[in-house]
């Protein structure tokens, strides 16, 4: 019978093959429906004690080895997660169509969490002690799906011995920047044949010139943000040529340029354009209208250290979003994509990047994301596996078979918590199964409605 429970059934059997071992796949079932439940905190302990209260502490010991300690790949999870779940989903929403890579991070206090230290955290706006992990989701219009988590590790986590070893930091993970940590995340994805060609990322990225040269280097079109300080030549200026050669020495190779031929920034390009290169351009349907914005786009050539080069960087877009209601340009992006793609094309890629929004407010809200209270790498990387499984066969449910009410308390009986159980840390009166009210603060980076999120479990 093809029920809710049936599929379910059928998810864990074929996620829980990738766990190399069939112990493991009843502690994935646990563990996926404890995400999947409404209760308030999604750490192991909580999980424990709503789905086998008679038995809290044994429970909350197996759960624990199996997030915490358990040899299982991630990546393999992952793989499997996604293809199961495009199987679901694509006859109903179509392929994806794009990449789209982001970092968020994790409020967190102390210093021997894994990889925790003083940076900036996007879901507080600002610079605090948190962890910052990269993701890579494959996405279209209707949906999309992390396929590649990994945790930034700071250059004084990435050095530091003692707290490698007691975070049991794998050997032959060294410092690497999150444009690194993105471009191994996206070589894993593209070797697979269905593997979108597109790649979206903000300025924290497109700023990154090796970043997009490597995209390009291995074929992948983008439409990445960068900032208006970027160096840009106006449409139709090149670097000038390397000087005749004098007949002595080496003979010059090199790009040049002077006081009177040089390239501008992107800031300075986008308001020295005419007023008629601008239009509104419509991207998506809104909660209440269309939404819509004014824009222009022009071709240009990057100068980042052309001077170092005997050809020009490669002709790309230059696309300006600049508000009537504001009186300078508010974001910037360049693409490689094909000089024939039109304005609306391009902001639609664009604007396409708020699909991670959905993807981190709905793992933070609804499947706790941020909520492992391990201080292991291997378990940091577990949990969010688990939360993006619990997160794949919700969305899943819900565009395949409309499931947006999905019971999850269904798969798995949850008996009431007895009168005596108390949380680690807390007195008085047992705490009951309530909405997860977890608030994930996300920053303001486009001029999007908030995403909504998928219902909540009941």
């Amino acid at each position: 019978m093809n029920t809710p429970e049936a599929r379910f059934d059928t998810y864990v059997s074929r996620i829980g093959s990738m766990l190399g071992h069939a112990d493991r796949v009843e502690p994935f079932r646990h563990y996926c429906t404890g995400l999947l439940l409404p209760v308030a905190r999604k750490s192991v302990e909580p999980m424990a004690a709503h789905l086998a209260p008679e038995r809290v502490r044994s429970e909350h010991q197996r759960l624990h080895h199996f997030v915490a300690d358990a040899p299982w790949s991630d990546a393999a999870m992952l793989a499997e997660v996604r293809d199961h779940v495009l199987s679901v989903v694509a006859p109903r929403a179509g392929l994806p169509e794009v990449l789209i890579v982001d970092d968020t991070g994790f409020p967190k206090k102390g210093r021997h969490s894994v990889g925790v230290t003083r940076q900036y955290c996007g879901q507080l706006g600002k610079q605090d002690n948190c962890q910052v992990a990269v993701s890579v989701s494959v996405a279209n219009e209707a949906f999309s799906l992390p396929v590649g988590w990994r945790l930034y590790l700071h250059e004084s986590w990435a050095g530091d011995a003692e707290r490698r070893c007691k975070a049991k930091v794998p050997q032959d993970i060294e410092f690497a920047t999150k444009p690194q940590i993105a471009l191994q995340l996206i070589e894993q994805e593209r070797a697979r044949r269905d593997s979108p060609r597109i790649v979206l990322a903000d300025a924290g990225y497109g700023v990154d010139t090796a970043f997009r040269d490597r995209l390009a280097a291995w074929d992948l079109q983008y439409v990445v943000g960068v900032t208006g300080a970027v160096s840009l030549w106006p449409p139709g200026q090149v670097p000038l040529s390397a000087p005749v050669w004098s007949g002595r020495g080496r003979r010059p190779k090199l790009l040049q340029r002077d006081d009177t031929h040089k390239p501008v920034s992107a800031k300075a390009l986008a308001l020295e354009l005419p007023k008629q290169k601008y239009r509104t351009v419509s991207w998506r349907e809104g909660s209440n209208a269309p939404l819509s914005g004014r824009f222009a786009a022009v071709r240009v050539r990057c100068a980042h250290r052309d001077r170092e080069r005997t050809e020009p960087h490669p002709e790309q877009w230059f696309l300006i979003e600049w508000p009537r209601e504001e009186t300078e340009p508010t974001k910037y992006f360049l693409s490689n994509l094909p000089s024939s793609t039109p304005l609306r094309e391009l902001v639609r890629l664009a604007k396409l990047r708020w699909r991670i929004e959905r993807d981190y407010q709905d793992l933070k809200q609804e499947f706790g994301l941020g909520h492992f209270e391990g201080r292991s790498w291997r378990g940091f990387h577990h949990h969010a596996s688990l939360c993006i499984a619990a997160y794949g066969f919700l969305m899943a449910e819900r565009i395949a078979y409309g499931k947006k009410n999905f019971a999850a308390s269904r798969l798995c009986k949850q008996p009431a918590l007895p009168e005596s159980y108390r949380p680690r840390g807390r007195s008085g009166a047992a705490t009951p199964a309530r909405l997860d009210t977890h608030t994930a603060i996300t920053p303001d980076r486009s001029a999007d409605p908030a995403p909504a999120t998928l219902p909540m479990l009941r």
